[in-house]
C-alpha cells in the first residue's frame, strides 16, 4: 500500500550493528599508531637523524673512494677534515660546489683540511667527476649508512644525499655543522672556520689562577 503523504522515513535499524560501529570508531586511532609504527620500524629503513651540533662527536664511518680504495675515520684520526655531501656527481649545483673547493684546496690544506666529498654515486661515476672537473681531493661513495646518522638523509634508500657538510676536528668531534649550503660560497666559508678554529686551538691556555 502506497505510504501516506507526509509520512516518516523508517529510522534503520539498531542493535549490535551501531556498538560495532562505535567500537571500530574508537579502535582506529590505536590501529593508525599501530601502522605507523610498523612503518617506522621494517627491516631496511631507518629514520634520520638530526644534524649534529658543533662538539658532539662524529661517527665512525669507512666507505670507498672513486678508485675503490677503503677510507675511514680512523684514517684521518688526528686530522682536521671536511665531509662534504651532495646529491649527484656531474650535476650542476655539485660541479660548481667540487670547483669551489678545489680551487680553494690549497688554502684548505694551508689550514690543515683534508677535503672529502661523499654521495650515493658509485665510485665508478665518482671516478668520472674526479677526471672531469680535476678534484685533487678524494670522493666518497656512502651506502647510506652514514647519511642517515648525520641527517644528510632521510633513509637508505633515498636516491641522493641532502647538500650538507661537516667540518671534523682532529679529536673527532664536529668543529662546524653545515645545514644549508651555498655551492659558491661554501668553500670559503669553510677556509674561515678551518681558519678560526686552528687559531683558536693554537692560543695559549689563561694561567692558572
Amino acid at each position: 500500500m502506497a505510504e501516506p503523504p507526509g509520512a516518516r522515513a523508517p529510522r534503520p535499524p539498531t542493535g549490535a550493528a551501531v556498538p560495532r560501529a562505535r567500537r571500530a570508531s574508537r579502535s582506529s586511532p590505536i590501529v593508525l599508531v599501530a601502522c605507523l609504527v610498523a612503518l617506522a620500524v621494517a627491516p631496511g629503513r631507518v629514520t634520520a637523524a638530526a644534524m649534529l651540533a658543533a662538539g658532539e662527536t662524529f661517527p665512525t664511518w669507512s666507505m670507498r673512494d672513486q678508485t675503490g680504495a677503503t677510507v675511514s675515520s680512523q684514517d684521518l684520526a688526528g686530522k682536521t677534515y671536511l665531509l662534504w655531501f651532495y646529491p649527484k656527481a656531474m650535476t650542476p649545483g655539485c660541479t660548481a660546489e667540487g670547483n669551489a673547493l678545489r680551487d680553494e684546496s690549497p688554502a684548505l690544506a694551508k689550514a690543515g683540511v683534508e677535503v672529502l666529498g661523499v654521495s650515493f654515486d658509485e665510485p665508478r661515476e665518482n671516478a668520472e667527476f674526479v677526471a672531469a672537473q680535476g678534484f685533487p681531493f678524494r670522493l666518497l661513495s656512502d651506502d647510506g649508512s652514514l647519511a642517515v646518522q648525520v641527517g644528510a638523509a632521510e633513509s637508505r634508500d633515498q636516491s641522493a644525499a641532502r647538500r650538507i657538510s661537516y667540518l671534523v676536528g682532529p679529536d673527532g668531534k664536529v668543529v662546524q655543522a653545515y645545514p644549508s649550503v651555498s655551492p659558491a660560497t661554501h668553500a670559503r666559508e669553510v677556509l674561515e672556520d678551518a681558519t678560526a678554529a686552528r687559531a683558536k686551538s693554537a692560543a695559549p691556555a689563561p694561567p692558572a689562577r
